[in-house]
């Protein structure tokens, strides 16, 4: 039997206490597209081909009784999520997040490409670097 193992991750999910906020920021400032919502419950966002699922912890710490129900889960504190982008676009993102309202938190020069970090609505820290950081080629993502 061959050795089986994941390649990619599909999604990504975060916590948040403001949904509607959140929507807002991941929609408008970082772009992504909406895929579906369930008001007060989850927020699905298309990131390029994965999705950031941005849930209400407090709404899916319990799983419903239905066949499509997922287990339940949630998480309480800050999370991370970093995005990929290339290299030579993450000052123009700075530019970008600032005009927006968004304080970078830090900006950290790898040996490979620069991230720099922010938060969401919700305290989450997010990211905005190169994968290149971590020796992937940028041609494997763009």
């Amino acid at each position: 039997m061959p050795t089986l193992k994941v390649t990619e991750i599909l999604e990504v999910a975060l916590y948040v206490t403001d949904l509607a906020a959140a929507e807002h920021f991941y929609t408008t400032v970082l772009g992504l597209s909406l895929y579906s919502k369930f008001e007060d419950r989850h927020v699905f966002l298309g990131c390029g081909h994965r999705m950031v699922l941005l849930f209400n912890a407090e709404a899916t710490i319990n799983s419903g009784d239905g066949p499509l129900d997922a287990p339940g889960h949630g998480m309480k504190g800050a999370g991370h999520i970093a995005f990929a982008v290339q290299d030579r676009e993450v000052d123009q993102w700075k530019e970008h997040l600032t005009a927006h309202g968004v304080s970078i938190e830090k900006e950290i020069c790898w040996e490979n490409g620069k991230s720099i970090y922010f938060r969401d609505p919700s305290g989450n820290s997010v990211e905005i670097t190169s994968p290149a950081i971590w020796g992937i080629k940028e041609e494997m993502f763009f």
